[in-house]
């Protein structure tokens, strides 16, 4: 496993990050969650993501035990704020209370002293950034959290967050968590040239599109049986993405990854850790063989006529 920079901070996470949106109650029958997470683990990754609103705070509950065992300085912990936890009017967003309330309530269901990485799971626009950053700042200053980040916020908000962090002598965000892959590029036409200036790195989720660039889906087939677009609580955000265009792309992406005997899901996880800005791809599994293969992404080098063919590919 290699190992990055989070952004321009002195923090190094793995290329490779386990995410625990599937690793709840929908992770498939005999494989539990710990399981998932101690094979990671032992695979070098130490970057564990999170979110307050995954199964309304169950995730983080089955992560955290699964952590438990290992030292706490060895992983590097990240979890989210911003989406309703509640039917109350101060039970979503990022306002100060929220935010001071969830922190501590992810404490708890985490079953750690501190988390590593809190993000802001998307933006407010209801509430100051002022608001929002100096609460962040000074759950860092408490050493509740160490690092600062956000999920999905646009080129305008970061250089927003940036700028005003300077005039206050506040904490900067050290990263964002986009979504991003072959079949889904906006984030190179700004977000990461401004990163690069800015010194946010990316924890970006979703790197095989659902599991579409795995290659187990075959244009004009059934879905294979047990896989995620088979079953219905875990496929709910795949019908943009699992279409005959994409999957007939994946079939001539599979060309190339057998040239280079890796599978399809290591070339679109090399693809996207081509760029530097890429901290970490977080990655989901259901399964231990699942981590086994994502994680060998890590580390492999396209050469320039394999990225070439891909964007030949992906272009047409």
């Amino acid at each position: 496993m290699k190992y990055r920079r989070l952004g321009k901070t002195g923090l190094k996470v793995s290329e490779i990050g386990l995410g625990s949106w599937l690793i709840d109650e929908r992770t498939s029958e005999g494989n539990n969650a710990e399981t998932i997470v101690d094979r990671a683990y032992e695979l070098g990754i130490n970057f564990f993501d999170s979110a307050n609103s995954y199964s309304k705070g169950t995730a983080e509950v089955v992560l955290g035990k699964a952590l438990n065992k290992y030292p706490r300085h060895s992983y590097v912990l990240a979890t989210k704020v911003f989406l309703p936890m509640g039917g109350g009017p101060n039970d979503k967003g990022l306002s100060r209370k929220h935010i001071m309330e969830q922190c501590d309530a992810s404490l708890k269901r985490l079953g750690v002293e501190y988390i590593d990485l809190y993000q802001c799971h998307r933006y407010d626009l209801e509430t100051p950034l002022e608001e929002t950053l100096r609460a962040l700042d000074d759950l860092v200053s408490q050493g509740k959290i160490l690092y600062a980040g956000v999920s999905e916020w646009s080129a305008v908000q970061l250089n927003d967050a940036v700028r005003l962090s300077k005039k206050l002598n506040l904490h900067q965000i050290a990263s964002n968590q986009p979504y991003y892959n072959m079949f889904h590029r906006d984030i190179e036409k700004e977000i990461i040239p401004l990163s690069e200036q800015k010194g946010i790195g990316q924890v970006v989720y979703s790197p095989l599109a659902q599991g579409v660039l795995t290659g187990k889906y075959k244009p004009g087939t059934a879905f294979p049986k047990g896989s995620r677009a088979s079953n219905h609580k875990a496929n709910m955000y795949m019908g943009y993405v699992l279409k005959e265009k994409q999957l007939q792309k994946v079939a001539k992406l599979k060309v190339i990854a057998e040239r280079n005997e890796i599978s399809v899901s290591q070339l679109a996880l090399a693809w996207i850790l081509r760029l530097q800005n890429i901290s970490s791809c977080i990655i989901g599994a259901s399964r231990t063989d699942q981590v086994n293969e994502n994680v060998k992404g890590s580390g492999i080098e396209l050469c320039t006529e394999d990225l070439q063919e891909i964007e030949r590919i992906l272009d047409y």
